[in-house]
């Protein structure tokens, strides 16, 4: 399992460059997804570890040593796709033992391979069937027993969920989980579903238009967002902003905007004192907001629709012109048209600059 580090690595196609110099360690044995908004360079990013992809620029190490110019069946690495790319021709034990018997594998090892990959993925009993007689969550099982059964260093996962149902996605996620802690490899793992993200990296990387904007654990990235795309890419359901405007009145120091209205505690005052605008941005989860009309802060709205999802609702809302969701317990069913004044904890409160989106 070898570390592996991005050294400025780039990549355009003719004038257009769709990856900026890029540098990213990726620990060994670490499960590390690339997580970002459709055509922000995660793909390509994986394409390029893989060898599918030429670099433009830069050099990709493995352990210290400069893989970039060996071919993709030399960098000791296993790929999952989107698609499956099964053979329909072949049946279950034979699409995944292909790679094995290229390499003249024995058959011996190459059966006991595959046995017991397919019992780890609960398609021990499919592996005499063709792919066509196969539920798409058992080919994309499939698809991954074929990447493992390689016992490779490193295994790559390109957005292998997003052909799934959503239940059945769910229930893929929480087996990706459990596989994640059985075998002890890098795993690198591209997605735009933040959900996916939270759910199985051990750390998270941010990206948006081929640069990293973070990287770290689940965690961090939704209690600590370096600017307003990550806060507003990571959380579910996603956060709100509201313009204001700071304000100082006998030592309080006030946000207010539209229909709210927020006294700051202290640390947030102390790390607003060098900010040279009164314009902020305000990002509130929808989960922060509570029937305490009595907070430090509070925000008036209009309550649009109420969309029920059992033990909660979330409430789509209108705060002036900015539309606002709030995550509350469904107990009480709230009708649309109602008008509510909901309380905010100021240390709940994401405060980033009005212009370039930084956190404060």
């Amino acid at each position: 399992m070898p570390k592996i580090v991005f050294e400025q690595v780039e990549k355009s196609y003719g004038p257009v460059r769709v990856l900026p110099p890029l540098d990213l360690d990726l620990d060994d044995g670490e499960f590390t997804v690339l997580v970002g908004p459709s055509g922000c360079g995660k793909s390509t990013t994986l394409r390029i570890l893989a060898g599918l992809e030429d670099l433009s620029g830069g050099e990709i190490y493995f352990d210290g040593q400069p893989i970039s110019q060996r071919e993709p069946k030399d960098r000791d690495i296993a790929m999952v796709f989107q698609d499956y790319a099964l053979y329909p021709h072949m049946n279950i034990a034979k699409n995944m033992s292909f790679a094995l018997r290229l390499a003249r594998v024995p058959r011996r090892e190459i059966a006991e391979r595959v046995q017991r990959v397919a019992d780890m993925l609960n398609i021990g009993q499919l592996l005499n069937r063709k792919p066509a007689e196969l539920s798409g969550g058992q080919r994309q099982r499939v698809a991954m027993g074929r990447a493992l059964v390689r016992d490779a260093g490193t295994f790559l996962f390109d957005e292998p969920l997003s052909n799934l149902d959503a239940k059945l996605r769910a229930k893929m996620r929480t087996e990706l989980a459990e596989m994640r802690d059985r075998i002890d490899k890098n795993m690198i793992y591209v997605t735009h579903d933040q959900i996916e993200a939270m759910t199985l990296g051990d750390r998270i990387v941010v990206m948006n238009e081929g640069v990293v904007q973070q990287q770290g654990t689940p965690e961090e990235l939704f209690k600590s967002p370096v600017n307003r795309f990550v806060a507003g890419f990571i959380g579910t359901p996603t956060i709100n902003f509201l313009d204001g405007t700071l304000s100082e009145e006998s030592g309080t120091l006030h946000l207010r905007g539209t229909g709210f209205d927020v006294v700051l505690d202290g640390e947030q005052k102390a790390r607003l004192a060098g900010h040279g605008s009164a314009q902020v941005t305000a990002g509130i989860r929808p989960a922060a907001f509570t029937d305490d009309a009595g907070a430090m802060g509070t925000v008036d709205v209009t309550v649009i629709v109420s969309e029920y999802l059992g033990s909660n609702s979330v409430l789509v809302t209108r705060c002036g012109e900015t539309e606002v969701l709030v995550d509350m317990s469904s107990a009480t069913p709230v009708r649309g048209g109602t008008q509510l004044t909901l309380g905010v904890a100021p240390q709940d409160i994401l405060l980033f600059d009005a212009t370039t989106g930084r956190t404060l």
